[in-house]
């Protein structure tokens, strides 16, 4: 079920927030109307769905719109026009309708924000920060301390529980502002580029942190930030926003190798397809393989047979090799050697399917299902690496 829906979402600055929609349904540009009438149209009917457990990256360039999309989910901008519906147990809750006891409920139990900022008290220790919110929704101190407690060890930070915020980094700050979000046990979470103002090496080990956290929590994210490499790495989607508009939006490989617009195009233009290629989109569908029966041949020069059972793949001339599954394994390459033929998902980077091409020297078989869907071999892997490549259908 989607946690958030959008639907036709117009968010306008200013006292002639009417005026200003006449003027959006005349066809007039944001620039026009901050000429005409003084009016800033943040978001222009803009409809997106965020489904539970999903991290949505919002990206754009500074004044694109995306931190005021964000901004609405919580009711901090005010919806002009449009719907904005929160999941609330097992009703939906429009944030442009409700009345200040609904938006209070809200922000308190089913939605809580991370800020670039931190946002921290400084006359707070660590604990009583990320303790805070809970202090608001008048639960008792021991009861509140406990779970904060729970949270700081969770981010790497139970030593310092009692320290304030000028005696920590950065880095440090910003686990605090995570761990008083997650307190919270809100099921959605708004992060406003909450990792810009941090170094290269820290923003990115708080990228894997959340990860991590995410596997556990299974969060819905909105996440607002304009580095492409971050979406790239923690979006199960990708939203591109442009002078308010939503431009494309879809998972990060589509994004990347099928940019809609000039925009977008230039958008990605630097970025590297083996960040976000799959094996799906370059793999050698079964019906470009030679077929005998329930049976293939996936390599000539080994006179290489991979034969389909019912749920269950066996190998035919090289009697030595053995059937790996990658993810059972756990993604452990020292694993993996020249008598190791490997069985993966067709949603395996690409990435990780050279590195096993290399240990192995066999094709990469792709298997959903129980069934065998296609192969990588070489020429896929030389496809990725120098980027001239047609995407498959399936992608």
């Amino acid at each position: 079920m989607d946690a958030i829906t959008i639907k036709n979402l117009d968010v306008v600055f200013g006292k002639k927030t009417e005026q200003a929609l006449e003027l959006l349904d005349q066809g007039r540009t944001r620039q026009e109307i901050i000429d005409e009438i003084g009016q800033i149209v943040g978001v222009d009917n803009v409809s997106l769905s965020v489904k539970e457990g999903e991290i949505c990256v919002l990206m754009g360039l500074s004044g694109s719109g995306k931190s005021s999309l964000l901004r609405a989910v919580n009711g901090l901008n005010e919806v002009s026009r449009g719907e904005l519906m929160i999941k609330n147990g097992d009703k939906l809750v429009d944030i442009a309708q409700c009345n200040e006891e609904t938006l209070r409920h809200l922000r308190t139990q089913r939605v809580s924000m991370v800020f670039q900022n931190f946002a921290l008290m400084p006359w707070l220790t660590v604990l009583d920060n990320v303790a805070f919110g809970l202090e608001m929704q008048g639960i008792a101190k021991n009861e509140r301390r406990a779970k904060a407690r729970k949270q700081i060890e969770m981010v790497g930070l139970a030593e310092w529980e009692e320290k304030y915020p000028h005696e920590l980094s950065g880095g440090m700050q910003q686990r605090v502002g995570l761990a008083r979000a997650f307190t919270m046990d809100t099921d959605i979470l708004l992060m406003d580029e909450p990792f810009s103002a941090l170094d290269p090496l820290i923003r990115s080990q708080l990228q894997d942190e959340l990860l991590l956290l995410q596997t556990k929590l299974n969060k819905t994210i909105l996440f607002v930030s304009h580095d492409l490499d971050e979406a790239l790495k923690i979006g199960n989607n990708i939203a591109i926003m442009e002078s308010g508009k939503l431009i494309q939006h879809g998972k990060p490989e589509d994004i990347v190798l099928n940019p809609k617009t000039e925009y977008v195009k230039d958008f990605v233009a630097h970025t590297n397809p083996l960040n976000v290629l799959k094996g799906r989109s370059l793999m050698q569908p079964l019906d470009s393989l030679k077929q005998e029966d329930q049976r293939w041949k996936i390599c000539d020069a080994k006179n290489l047979w991979v034969n389909q059972h019912p749920s269950t793949l066996s190998i035919e001339g090289q009697p030595e090799l053995t059937l790996v599954k990658w993810e059972q394994i756990n993604n452990d390459f020292s694993a993996i050697n020249q008598t190791t033929l490997v069985i993966a998902s067709p949603e395996i980077g690409m990435r990780d399917a050279i590195k096993l091409k290399q240990l192995s020297n066999h094709p990469i078989l792709l298997v959903e299902d129980n069934q065998l869907v296609g192969i990588l071999d070489n020429n896929e892997f030389y496809s990725a690496l120098i980027g001239d490549f047609q995407l498959n259908n399936a992608a």
